[in-house]
């Protein structure tokens, strides 16, 4: 499991989760997006233009 902390969310991955390759996203202990990584969409939740940003920033640093 990678658990990475920014802008007051916590990004969520599980080596050997089902397919397609996603990320959890949490603020305050609530999941607030489910987003496929592969596909660019979302799976479950709300998109906001700061999530997408983070991650954005998460993929380019290698770190999803």
């Amino acid at each position: 499991m990678t658990k990475i902390r920014r802008g007051g969310y916590v990004f969520l991955t599980w080596l050997g989760d089902h397919s397609p390759r996603h990320v959890h996203v949490y603020k305050n202990g609530s999941l607030v997006l489910k987003w496929d990584l592969e596909n660019r969409k979302p799976m479950a939740g709300a998109v906001s233009k700061k999530v997408l940003e983070l991650i954005h920033e998460l993929e380019t640093g290698g770190l999803l």
